[in-house]
């Protein structure tokens, strides 16, 4: 693709310009205001016809919106995003964590399945957290230097702009410098998120330098956080591009801060970090096309063989959140977990039976075993034979252009804040996304997930994950693009918006509002949001479930494509999203 040629300092100016504008936007937004917002995306959809973006945090949204309306395609525009995100969205947003990317090509009309995710470093061993009794030690893999996997947010980004982007690296980072360098307002969202993680954060030197003031202090709203190391890091990444970050000064300042806090990341792991485009996971669910993430995300196998099951159903007759619709989700997510903590590990490393298992002859046999009347228990449910055997905080955003072309990018440093860990002068966060290998087969993770042998740490491979980047055609154009946070509640969080929209015919934005339920096989519960009548919760503890009224679930940032233009929609359930086109 050709590139599009702007002088540096055209687009440095240009861009200062344009995220001062959208920072005095945002920040003079009043939260009576953006709950007037939210309260209207329930019902109406942003529209546009030129490009949308949908992102969690707002300024990120503008700086990607500006890039399609200079030209940039939506390759172009995610990566600006990516780089936006690791300056105003510090929880999530990252250089020092990984991912998955979606990307479709209109003029190919081809899926491109791009893996960022992290790798373990190579003297990483399948005990390594394990304490001198043989238990798991939850500190070791969450919040200690052997937290801390190979990052590959870098590598993925550049990936994608130099194969599929049209721009050049100086054009779609400079906006991400501008803001660390010069300083971003304070929301209350990061306000509340900073103050809430202080202990945690204010444990590291570097980190308690960056996110809180000199003497202890949080950060208030409408007050302005510099970052000025990451700043220095994002230049030289601009100037040097994976050179810059897995070579050389950044290099060696993550891995000195990994050893000294105790972990064995070092400089050669750096260098050794790799991405791949793998084949994506390509189910049917009546007459649509899904297109989702493959291994070492579980997200595209499970989503493509929960719709295979449900399709089985009469779901739309059956009604939105009617207690039998609600009986077959969560018995169609009970069986896919289950099958989850056997199959489902990197397959660089382990033979994953992807065919297989989203097989429809296969969701049929599972079906089968589903009593309309009566829920399963998990303890009679176990990892089905399959046959051939082939080989919580997280932030998404889609983007669509005008070409045609589509992004779902689904990032991470696992927990909020990753390790909370900041390498020691480069303003970067690092992840604990180790925590997410099986410390012990067979014992939950933080997200209670359960993992078996298929992924157990070994050296240089990639943990399994939940994140589900998902696209969904029709007539072999996009039509949804979707993803969310939300650890183990990743996947379920996406089926439904799927659903919601192809069964219950809803609009982008009620089927991103909409009550959400979820079952992840272990624990034996069905989590449910706030918002089903008593009702419906009686007549499914009367089939057996135990339900559990949480927290909302999910952070949903969607773009539906029809003959109308573009439709997006940010979930109201997290502050400071927002959908916004051209």
């Amino acid at each position: 693709m050709k590139k599009i040629s702007i002088t540096k300092l055209a687009i440095i100016s240009l861009s200062a310009l344009c995220i001062s504008t959208a920072a005095q936007a945002a920040t003079t937004t009043k939260p009576s205001q953006l709950a007037i917002y939210s309260h209207m995306a329930l019902h109406h959809p942003v529209w546009a016809r030129d490009g949308m973006v949908a992102s969690q945090e707002a300024l990120a949204t503008q700086i990607g919106v500006d890039i399609l309306a200079k030209g940039g395609n939506a390759i172009d525009a995610a990566v600006a995003v990516g780089y936006a995100l690791a300056v105003t969205l510090p929880r999530a947003g990252n250089l020092g964590g990984g991912g998955f990317m979606m990307i479709y090509l209109s003029d190919k009309q081809q899926m491109i399945a791009l893996d960022y995710r992290e790798m373990a470093p190579k003297l990483a061993h399948r005990d390594m957290f394990l304490d001198d009794m043989g238990n798991p030690d939850k500190k070791l893999s969450r919040f200690h230097g052997l937290a801390v996997g190979i990052p590959g947010t870098v590598m993925g980004m550049e990936l994608a702009l130099s194969k599929y982007g049209t721009m050049s690296r100086e054009q779609v980072m400079a906006p991400a410098i501008f803001l660390a360098k010069n300083g971003i307002k304070v929301t209350a969202d990061l306000a509340n998120s900073l103050g809430a993680m202080s202990k945690r954060l204010g444990q590291w030197p570097s980190t308690r330098s960056i996110f809180y003031k000199a003497d202890g202090a949080n950060y208030q709203p409408g007050e302005t956080l510099v970052q000025s190391d990451l700043a220095n890091s994002l230049e030289t990444i601009s100037k040097l591009g994976n050179k810059g970050f897995y070579q050389g000064k950044i290099a060696q300042q993550i891995a000195d801060s990994v050893v000294a806090a105790g972990g064995v990341l070092t400089v050669d792991d750096m260098s050794q970090y790799q991405v791949i485009e793998r084949e994506a996971v390509i189910g049917t669910y009546r007459g649509y096309q899904v297109a989702s993430m493959p291994p070492p995300s579980s997200g595209g196998v499970h989503i493509v063989q929960m719709l295979n099951m449900l399709a089985q159903y009469p779901i739309g007759e059956m009604g939105h959140n009617s207690s039998d619709t609600i009986h077959v989700m969560a018995e169609s997510m009970r069986r896919a977990y289950a099958d989850r903590s056997k199959y489902l590990g990197d397959p660089d490393f382990v033979n994953v039976p992807v065919s297989a298992l989203i097989d429809k002859k296969y969701a049929i046999e599972l079906v089968k075993t589903i009593d309309m009347d009566k829920a399963s228990l998990s303890s009679d449910i176990s990892p089905t034979k399959v046959l051939p055997y082939e080989s919580n905080e997280t932030t998404h955003y889609s983007i669509i252009d005008k070409f045609g072309n589509a992004v779902s990018n689904t990032y991470t440093l696992n927990f909020s804040y990753g390790s909370g860990l900041v390498a020691q002068g480069s303003g970067i966060l690092l992840n604990n996304e180790m925590d997410d290998f099986s410390a012990k087969p067979g014992t939950p993770n933080g997200y209670g997930l359960i993992g078996g042998e298929a992924n157990a740490v070994e050296a240089y491979k990639r943990p399994l994950s939940s994140m589900t980047p998902t696209i969904v055609l029709k007539d072999g154009k996009p039509y949804i693009v979707t993803g969310s946070p939300g650890g183990s509640r990743i996947i379920t969080t996406t089926l439904q918006v799927i659903m919601n929209v192809i069964d219950h015919k809803m609009n982008i934005a009620e089927a991103s509002a909409a009550p959400r339920i979820h079952h992840q096989w272990l624990p034996d519960f069905l989590r449910v949001e706030k918002g089903l009548s008593k009702d419906t919760i009686d007549l499914l503890k009367a089939k057996g479930h135990q339900v559990k009224v949480k927290s909302s679930m999910g952070s949903t940032q969607t773009i539906m494509l029809n003959d109308l233009g573009l439709y997006g929609a940010s979930d109201p359930r997290r502050p400071a999203a927002l959908s916004k086109g051209l």
